[in-house]
């Protein structure tokens, strides 16, 4: 998790902060030529106002925001170029008169803010088709004769047909290149978490830094691994039969889960171990590994990408021998010395043993994804695959498209607020530019609409980002208006800004506006001569477009996340209690295997936690006087997180708990811990005290006196079966972690009931 740096430098640079990854260059090219040939045809032909209708189309299609199979994709596309040219015809037939052009942008502007209850797809098409309406209302349409409005729907009609045409011309060729992209992009999240996890073995004081570190990163595998199944899933069940490469993908993506399972629980016994002085005797060795590890994901990422065998694994394997070595030579140092041995040392060892362990099926997966990287570049099939138990990923149950609506048309509901205040802010800035007939007044309305999220703390963000990129493009634009005169020069340095614009628009918004903002200064001078007051113009009204938005999200109905953050962390507490009962139930009940049922709900839970997070992130944005106290959401949120860490831990250990040496004081324990989980669940969703914290501790200094009793045993028998697997090695091997993560999840519960307390407060 991330909090915003409040000092006004440090805020500002953060406006601009690239996000993680590459420019997009094809993006880029692609933007290029799309807007390239309706631009040339129409200074060719003489007819430049015209091609301008074709142009902005083609744009608006071409920045349809879609990521997923070429299905999903062309439909996006097509129904953005129905979307744009409808919208086009009917802002000509109401541009005439403001008694109708107004009440129709309202009801415009609201059916298009509902889009978004159907997906981010659904909204992108709905915020493309309401700027051409917009700008068409103002700028193009005009009802003077029937011929004259079928051409320009046509023009319509044709730029976004080019861009569909366009974009998914590879599609016959290579229907598989969204699904091998969205893995690519799995793999190298998942390269950038296992290194995190290297940095909290090299850094084990610097805790806190890293913790709001790691958990952001274990959110984007989350998401990216959501995204990738949701892409599998498009292309292979909905429109043909799962192939091998179908299956090697599959396999893949659903390595990626364990991996992140096995990081998590790495982590944990990272900051047991590190508490203590024999873990620096191993810290180097264990950080090689992870670090070898992180690189060799890296590597397995660019050769999904780009189709290539998997790279040599050898320092990876280097790194894991000397680990090896070096805890055995610490394991006989340490048992040599047997009569003066403590058992907590001897605690210590087994935690270090557990570390290796898990380093090394971390590693065995890592070569076993890379001999399915190598066969699926080499179309070959490994029996290993063949003998798999793969079955497509589980999706959601969806709702009609009349339920979603009926089920959100009322005020309760966060995006049809969001929707009625997009609705009522436009019309107002439509309707003021119209009554004060302020030059290209439009662009308010434009600002306010792409500003206006569903709430302040996205809204205010991008306000500032947008103000902030307008004036900076702006200087640039009539910089470039006054420099160059000639207008095929003119028409070449729109076609580069939009080039790195599009390049650019994933890795920040910000640097995507002041590249924008000189571009649409050019295109607006290739239509008709604007001059620079063009620039000054589009500063002024971005700033009136972002202050009509800040208002409106301020003063229309708003729903702030002090109000609904009780309930997002009722369900995020509740996610992660029945991941925790289906985890526990396994240790008390080994003999029902029910590990399908532990992966479903500890990706609900992982899922939640992101949810939580993410809802905490839109307070902190939101204004001082409405947030509250921070401090304990921070800290509610960090120790979710680390019980989420510990039954992950849990879980990863079933695969060596046999369950032949029980403890009867895990179960009261369990079942104690359950009653203050649902007990603080009911807290949050009634908005009352929790009830007082039952005795915890008792439970634990039982079980802890019996793990003393093991270690003891264990340690009088070493002289003599030092090597031997006996029932007491077995049970010290099985009670330890057990008793270890059980100390944690207590203390995790204890911040929580104090935290939650001092929230009802």
């Amino acid at each position: 998790m991330s909090f915003t740096d409040k000092r006004p430098l440090s805020w500002l640079l953060q406006q601009f902060q690239l996000q993680p990854g590459k420019p997009a260059i094809a993006s880029g090219l692609r933007s290029l030529v799309i807007l390239g040939v309706p631009i040339g045809i129409g200074i060719i032909t003489g007819h430049t106002a015209e091609s301008a209708i074709a142009t902005m189309a083609a744009w608006f299609v071409g920045m349809v925001n879609v990521d997923g199979a070429y299905r999903q994709r062309a439909i996006a596309m097509i129904a953005a170029t129905i979307g744009v040219t409808v919208m086009f015809l009917i802002a000509s037939l109401v541009s005439s008169h403001i008694w109708l052009a107004v009440p129709t942008t309202f009801l415009v502007i609201f059916i298009t803010g509902l889009a978004s209850l159907y997906g981010n797809v659904a909204a992108s098409v709905s915020l493309i088709t309401s700027i051409m309406f917009v700008i068409a209302l103002a700028r193009f349409a005009s009802f003077s004769n029937l011929s004259t409005l079928i051409q320009h729907c046509g023009l319509c009609l044709a730029g976004g047909t080019w861009t569909t045409v366009l974009s998914l011309g590879l599609w016959v060729v290579r229907p598989d290149v969204p699904a091998i992209q969205t893995v690519a992009n799995c793999y190298l999240s998942l390269s950038n978490f296992v290194d995190l996890a290297s940095q909290r073995a090299l850094n084990p004081k610097n805790h806190q830094e890293w913790e709001q570190r790691f958990l952001q990163a274990q959110d984007t595998v989350i998401q990216n691994l959501t995204s990738a199944r949701s892409v599998w899933t498009t292309i292979w069940t909905r429109q043909r039969g799962a192939t091998l490469r179908g299956n090697q993908l599959l396999v893949l993506i659903e390595d990626i889960n364990q991996i992140v399972n096995s990081v998590i629980a790495l982590s944990e016994l990272l900051a047991i171990a590190s508490e203590h002085q024999l873990f620096s005797r191993l810290q180097q060795e264990i950080q090689q590994v992870l670090e070898q590890s992180a690189m060799a994901l890296q590597m397995l990422s660019q050769a999904i990408a780009k189709g290539k065998k998997s790279p040599h694994l050898g320092d990876l394997d280097r790194s894991l021998e000397a680990l090896e070595h070096q805890r055995q030579v610490l394991r006989s140092q340490v048992l040599n010395q047997t009569i003066n041995a403590q058992t907590d040392e001897y605690s210590d060892l087994l935690n270090l043993g557990k570390i290796t362990a898990s380093l090394t099926k971390l590693v065995e997966q890592i070569h076993t994804d890379a001999e399915i990287v190598t066969d699926l570049s080499q179309g070959k099939q490994r029996n290993s695959i063949a003998q798999r138990d793969i079955s497509p990923p589980a999706q959601p149950e969806r709702s009609t498209i009349i339920d979603t609506l009926r089920n959100n048309f009322t005020f309760d509901s966060v995006l049809f607020r969001h929707a009625l205040r997009l609705a009522l802010i436009t019309t107002l800035a439509e309707l003021l530019a119209s009554l004060f007939q302020l030059p290209r007044g439009y662009w308010i309305t434009l600002t306010a609409l792409v500003a206006l999220k569903p709430n302040f703390g996205g809204t205010s963000q991008t306000t500032v980002q947008r103000v902030i990129g307008t004036i900076l493009g702006g200087i640039i634009g009539i910089a470039l208006v006054l420099l160059v005169k000639n207008q095929l020069a003119i028409a070449i340095c729109f076609l580069l800004l939009v080039f790195v614009a599009m390049s650019v628009r994933s890795l920040s918004y910000s640097i995507f506006t002041i590249l924008l903002t000189p571009a649409i200064i050019l295109l607006l001078n290739i239509i008709s001569a604007g001059g620079w007051q063009v620039g000054v113009l589009r500063i002024f009204d971005s700033f009136a477009g972002g202050a009509l938005a800040l208002l409106g999200s301020y003063l229309l109905f708003p729903r702030w996340e002090r109000q609904q953050l009780p309930a997002q962390l009722e369900k995020t507490i509740r996610a992660n209690l029945a991941y925790f009962q289906q985890v526990i139930a396994n240790y008390l009940h080994p003999e029902h295997n029910a590990i399908a049922d532990i992966n479903t709900l500890r990706h609900q839970a992982a899922l939640e936690n992101a949810n939580a997070n993410a809802a905490a992130q839109r307070l902190f944005s939101e204004p001082r006087h409405i947030q509250g106290e921070i401090e304990p959401v921070m800290t509610l949120m960090i120790y979710i997180r680390g019980f989420f860490s510990s039954v992950t831990t849990l879980a990863e250990h079933l695969r060596e708990f046999s369950g032949e040496y029980q403890f009867p004081e895990v179960k009261r324990l369990a079942d104690t811990i359950v009653q203050v989980l649902e007990n603080l669940a009911d807290a949050l969703g009634q908005g009352q005290p929790p009830q007082p914290l039952p005795a915890l501790d008792s439970y634990l200094e039982a079980i802890h006196a019996q793990i003393e009793q093991l270690h003891t045993a264990r340690l009088s028998e070493i002289a003599t079966n030092s090597n031997t697997l006996t029932p007491t090695l077995q049970a010290v091997r099985e009670q330890t972690p057990l008793s270890t993560e059980l100390d944690r999840i207590v203390n995790e519960i204890k911040v929580l009931h104090c935290v939650i307390a001092r929230l009802q407060e």
